[in-house]
């Protein structure tokens, strides 16, 4: 069973942030930049919540707001679910289908390590699969 630590291992501990002072065009430019669906939100190294495409599409463009006038502040979401590098894959599937979140920030002693989104769950899930589907297979032919 893969761990949050394997996941970072295999895809790198690169955090992308902004403040929440900052407009959410230029957080939405940086997003775009990086090819990225969430950006986290830090005060110093804090963590004070997560600003994603959905925040944008359902609290500055369906309110009619500008992008250029809101701040990350006004949009992100305060209330942040993260997990920890010894948590299994199988959890962060388990509390993202329940919280209805496709990114959670990775936390160890109270630091800021990584980050993981859903993709990278799906990718860790299968991968898994795959490997149970080869043994599987050596068992029923008899390799060893």
């Amino acid at each position: 069973m893969k761990t949050v630590g394997q996941i970072l291992q295999g895809k790198g501990h690169e955090i992308w942030s902004v403040t929440k002072k900052m407009p959410v065009f230029d957080a939405l430019k940086k997003m775009a930049e990086k090819n990225i669906g969430a950006l986290l939100v830090l005060e110093g190294d804090k963590l004070v919540g997560i600003m994603s495409e959905r925040d944008y599409a359902r609290k500055v463009i369906l309110k009619g707001k500008s992008s250029k006038d809101t701040s990350v502040e006004d949009i992100m979401s305060n209330k942040v679910f993260y997990v920890r590098l010894d948590q299994s894959v199988e959890d962060c599937m388990a509390l993202m289908t329940e919280k209805r979140v496709r990114h959670l920030p990775v936390l160890e002693n109270d630091q800021l390590v990584g980050v993981i989104s859903i993709g990278d769950v799906v990718k860790a899930v299968i991968s898994e699969q795959e490997i149970m589907i080869e043994h599987l297979k050596h068992y029923i032919m008899g390799i060893p």
